[in-house]
């Protein structure tokens, strides 16, 4: 069974920084795109950042500048490092990824979902 399993999330005040973590585990094949989305209270989930398997990134404007996906392919983990954090940026990230994995024999590729970690910023 494939799981994500996110962490390093917490409360911080504005300015500060967080660093996220994500990482996979099971049977894995190989680990395609992996992304950062988040979802603050009444709103809908918005991606954050996206790095693919060969290294391309991709961030939302909201945190352009200030925000940096990295991954660790060896490791099958993720990470969003969050600096100039702002108020606004307080939300449940969840982490996302496209994963070939062995499921009763065969190789298939799913997307999966981690959990979700409260990033909370005071002003």
């Amino acid at each position: 069974q494939v799981q994500l399993v996110e962490s390093g999330g917490g409360l911080v005040q504005a300015g500060g920084s967080l660093r996220l973590s994500c990482a996979a585990s099971g049977r894995i094949f190989r680990v395609n795109a992996m992304d950062w989305y988040r979802q603050a209270p009444g709103k809908q989930r918005e991606l954050v950042a996206g790095i693919t398997s060969g290294d391309s990134t991709n961030y939302a404007d909201a945190v352009k500048g200030r925000f940096t996906i990295s991954r660790d392919n060896a490791k099958n983990t993720v990470y969003l490092q969050m600096n100039s954090l702002k108020p606004e940026d307080t939300a449940v990230y969840y982490c996302n990824a496209g994963i070939l994995s062995y499921q009763l024999g065969l190789l298939r590729n799913y997307d999966y979902w981690g959990q979700g970690t409260q990033v909370t910023v005071s002003s």
